[in-house]
């Protein structure tokens, strides 16, 4: 792992935490307590969501970030963050409506969009705000 890479993963990590916390915190709270309430825990299991993160955030690096930063293509990095969200965010809704008894599609259709949303505008800050080289 180089330098660049590792600033480009604090840089994502960052960016990823901030957006997700004011979505699940502010902006969709409701929504799902609304839509899946009967299945939420009563406090987040902080271990299984680092590693998420964790992952999650090395993915978009590896696979997204650090190819577009080193094409210099904003665009298409962004292009590719959406759609390594939406593959990504669909492995656990689409698994969960095919597993989970009343899983909601409002959820699934929610998720996946937020899932392209936020990994596009993750994938785009860190290439434009982020090394270009390395």
């Amino acid at each position: 792992m180089s330098a660049v890479w590792l600033k480009r993963y604090g840089l994502a990590l960052t960016v990823f935490l901030v957006l997700d916390a004011v979505w699940l915190g502010v902006v969709a709270r409701t929504f799902y307590r609304q839509q899946i309430g009967f299945l939420l825990a009563e406090s987040p299991n902080w271990y299984a969501a680092g590693v998420f993160y964790l992952l999650f955030i090395a993915g978009l690096v590896h696979f997204v970030v650090s190819p577009a930063a080193r094409e210099g293509a904003p665009g298409r990095g962004t292009l590719r963050g959406a759609f390594f969200g939406l593959v990504t965010y669909a492995t656990y809704d689409l698994t969960n409506m095919a597993t989970v008894a009343r899983w909601p599609l409002a959820v699934t259709l929610v998720d996946l969009a937020w899932g392209a949303a936020v990994a596009a505008a993750t994938a785009y800050l860190c290439i434009r705000l982020g090394p270009r080289n390395g």
